[in-house]
């Protein structure tokens, strides 16, 4: 008789899981006016907005619904989850000190007749439960705006709980 052990499955680190997604998180990008880039309340790590900005320091720009398609503004959200991340990391040290994605706030720069929202932020939250599996999951908010800083297409902010 052979006796055939289970081993338990290796849970994946966030940085496992980044390098799996081949995902590099950039240095975190300095805040744009006077405010800082993320406030630590006790087990609470709040983060400003950021944008859609490339590791090179350029900004994607313009309009959902009029120049610039949902699925390009889906692909700008992803990169702004990516520059959240590189504040996460730049603060703690390690992704896996992350408890939980607790909330997101996205906004879209989109004309007046769009009304997509949820589907743009999406990327940013796919990203989170990509990384983090359950603990990506997180309540959120998606809305459309006239307009945003320097007319970047999206801009992200996040309640992170901490170790």
């Amino acid at each position: 008789m052979t006796i055939t052990r289970q081993v338990a499955p290796t849970v994946a680190t966030p940085r496992e899981r980044l390098e799996r997604l081949g995902v590099v998180v950039p240095p975190s990008p300095p805040p744009i006016a006077n405010f800082l880039s993320h406030v630590r309340e006790g087990n609470l790590l709040f983060l400003s907005g950021q944008g859609p900005r490339e590791a090179d320091g350029r900004l994607h720009t313009g309009k959902v619904g009029i120049n610039v398609t949902p699925d390009e503004a889906y692909s700008h959200a992803r990169l702004t989850g990516i520059n959240l991340l590189s504040v996460m990391q730049g603060v703690l040290g390690d992704l896996g000190r992350v408890r939980r994605i607790v909330k997101l706030l996205g906004m879209v720069n989109a004309s007046p007749e769009f009304g997509d929202h949820p589907n743009v932020i999406d990327g940013c939250s796919d990203l989170f439960v990509e990384v983090f599996g359950a603990l990506g999951e997180h309540a959120r908010s998606a809305i459309g705006v006239g307009s945003l800083p320097g007319n970047i297409t999206v801009e992200i902010e996040a309640v992170i709980a901490v170790e």
